[in-house]
């Protein structure tokens, strides 16, 4: 009798890469009921909250990510790392899995070594237009890479890479609601546009000056914003507005109810992760992007050029978001025609059934591996 499956799910340091790990163990589960999944991921870290919150138990290790500007304090890095390589050799031993999936991030690196090393297969989940360094050194361990964008040649072996997307939450995915009714849920008069505005789940300081600054231009047009703050900015913000008028914008840390508020909304302001524009293409409302500049090698830029290329988002830059970045918003919401284009082109690049799709290679994998 075969036992269950078995994966381990290494990776995590920020939502972009948690969210999707969690994405693709739900749909394992779904698949393969009885399969074994244990995450491992870093300590201190987004996954330690997140993954346990979703019902999955996780491991974690002591990796840390290297200081790039101050290169003398990488030598408690390498420290970390070298426990981290022998506690993920502990782990692997112990839980002796069918297949490792690596989706990027410091927790990653240890864990798909070890694995790679010792036989068992390794699937990489790539989620950026540009190539995290974790991902490009593991390529050589990896025997499928699942990626989101086209092009991944440049960084990967061509023959290991399969375009499948990046998962996307399944209520987002599933989702009925139409506009009338998330316009009730929100209590938002009918015949107004609504802004969404998103800055991650701490919030996006430049996005929140620009809002802030704009409120009083926003108050002359017939326009309903929807605003996540981010929890880190959330009290300081509800202390700058007060005694502004604001009958038209509803104020909130974080949105519980991201498909009501995808469904209200008529056009979307928002940071460029790549699991964020995965999950707004299968919104496929018109999305200005304000890429972070505070990530690695700029990749939110990248992911951002990915679309507007195809003419199917705007962009705005940090640097001039305070300035600009509201003026644009009220620009398009006057041009119809281009938003209607800039909703086609991205639902195109949508790809809603990705989970599916990397968690088909998963099993194709196991195939070969399973006793």
């Amino acid at each position: 009798m075969n036992r269950p499956l078995r994966v381990i799910i290494s990776g995590g340091g920020t939502g972009g890469h948690v969210f999707p790990a969690i994405s693709i163990a739900q749909e394992l589960r779904k698949t393969a009921p009885d399969t074994d999944i244990l995450f491992v991921g870093a300590e201190g870290r987004i996954e330690v909250e997140k993954v346990p919150a979703a019902g999955f138990p996780i491991e974690v290790l002591p990796v840390r990510g290297f200081d790039r500007k101050r290169l003398w304090k990488n030598f408690a890095v390498l420290l970390h790392l070298w426990k981290s390589m022998r506690k993920a050799g502990k782990i692997v031993r112990r839980f002796t899995p069918n297949v490792v999936v690596g989706v990027g991030g410091y927790a990653s690196g240890p864990v798909v070594r070890t694995a790679g090393k010792m036989g068992i297969p390794v699937l990489i989940q790539e989620q950026n237009s540009y190539a995290g360094v974790t991902n490009r050194l593991l390529a050589a361990k990896a025997s499928v890479i699942c990626v989101a964008y086209e092009g991944m040649e440049k960084y990967f072996p061509k023959e290991k890479i399969v375009l499948t997307g990046n998962p996307v939450r399944e209520e987002i995915v599933n989702s009925k609601i139409t506009r009338e009714e998330a316009l009730t849920f929100f209590k938002i008069p009918r015949n107004a546009s609504v802004i969404l505005v998103l800055g991650g789940s701490l919030g996006a300081g430049t996005i929140n000056k620009a809002v802030l600054k704009a409120l009083d231009t926003l108050s002359q047009h017939s326009v309903f914003l929807i605003w996540q703050t981010g929890r880190y900015y959330y009290e300081e913000i509800l202390d700058k507005v007060k005694g502004k008028n604001k009958p038209n914008v509803l104020i909130r840390d974080f949105i519980h109810r991201m498909d009501m508020a995808y469904a209200a909304s008529t056009v979307i302001i928002s940071r460029a992760g790549a699991g964020t524009i995965s999950e707004l293409a299968v919104v496929g409302k018109p999305v200005i992007l304000v890429p972070s500049l505070n990530v690695a090698e700029d990749h939110q830029t990248k992911n951002a050029m990915a679309l507007v290329k195809n003419n199917a988002a705007g962009m705005v830059s940090d640097n001039e978001a305070e300035a600009s970045l509201m003026g644009y918003v009220l620009g398009l919401l006057g041009d119809p025609v281009r938003m209607k284009k800039l909703s086609e082109n991205l639902k195109k690049m949508a790809r809603p059934y990705a989970s599916g799709d990397i968690v088909k290679k998963i099993m194709d994998l196991t195939d070969d591996n399973h006793e």
